[in-house]
């Protein structure tokens, strides 16, 4: 079974209506941190199941709760949770990651780094 994850990050306690009707589409949701506020956790946990770990904004008693890494397995590929690629401490692909997940810089960006088959 194939799921439709979605990623969001940095909402810095502003979900917007964009964002909602984006998120109704998938089946799984990440939030790769800042999230800035517990509701807005509770507003996307409505729309899907989903993870979360802390940004480097989320402060106080609920953010607490949220892990500043995690590890994620969704139909077999494991991926790699961490909210600024500048705190990465680890190979990804030594530790047979299929991906990093990650927020931070405020830009959609993807890294495709090429695996060396003997």
């Amino acid at each position: 079974m194939q799921s439709k994850v979605d990623v969001i990050a940095d909402t810095h306690g502003l979900l917007r209506p964009e964002a909602i009707e984006f998120l109704k589409r998938c089946d799984l949701i990440v939030h790769a941190g800042d999230v800035g506020n517990p509701d807005i956790l509770k507003a996307i946990r409505f729309i899907a199941p989903t993870y979360a770990i802390r940004g480097n904004i989320d402060k106080g008693a609920w953010a607490k709760e949220l892990p500043e890494k995690d590890v994620l397995e969704v139909a077999g590929k494991f991926f790699y949770l961490i909210h600024s690629i500048d705190d990465l401490d680890l190979d990804p692909a030594a530790a047979k990651f299929d991906a990093v997940i990650f927020g931070h810089s405020h830009q959609p960006i993807s890294y495709k780094k090429k695996v060396r088959q003997n």
